[in-house]
């Protein structure tokens, strides 16, 4: 991928604005709200990501606490859907732990993830031009039949 490809631009951008939301919010608990500000997310998104274990912040009463794991973990999470993967593949890389360690989504990946993740994201790309040329030309087929009109 060369390096100011389109992809590699978002991949900039989301990793600046994780590095922006854990400086902001970096070194005490944070709200949903603030988590949700901080990254770019819904709170529906970071509740639905707790319902799949993916997060655990600390609740007190109905209020939800993150910590630093949790931004770790989110950072990843966000990583991980940015690069393609399932959430469920997502939760098996990053497992259980606390974050601390490999902390960096992509160090969790083992040769044969990424070949397949390329492979999987070249036919998506392939089906996605696909779909892209017929759909032009239909559109061109419309715009003659609306012309002969």
């Amino acid at each position: 991928m060369k390096a100011n490809s389109p992809l590699r631009n978002v991949v900039n951008a989301t990793e600046t604005m994780i590095d922006a939301a854990a400086g902001t919010i970096a070194g005490r608990e944070s709200t949903i709200g603030e988590m949700a500000r901080a990254y770019g997310v819904t709170l529906r998104t970071l509740r639905f990501y707790e319902d799949r274990n993916l997060l655990r912040p600390r609740r007190a009463g109905n209020a939800r606490y993150y910590g630093g794991v949790d931004r770790a973990r989110l950072a990843m999470i966000l990583k991980g859907k940015q690069l393609g993967f399932t959430l469920t593949e997502i939760a098996d890389l990053i497992g259980a732990d606390d974050g601390a360690a490999r902390s960096d989504f992509e160090e969790r990946l083992r040769p044969a993830q990424i070949v397949d993740q390329l492979g999987h994201l070249e036919r998506q790309r392939r089906e996605i031009d696909e779909a892209i040329t017929l759909l032009k030309a239909t559109r061109e087929r419309m715009s003659h039949v609306a012309e002969m009109v």
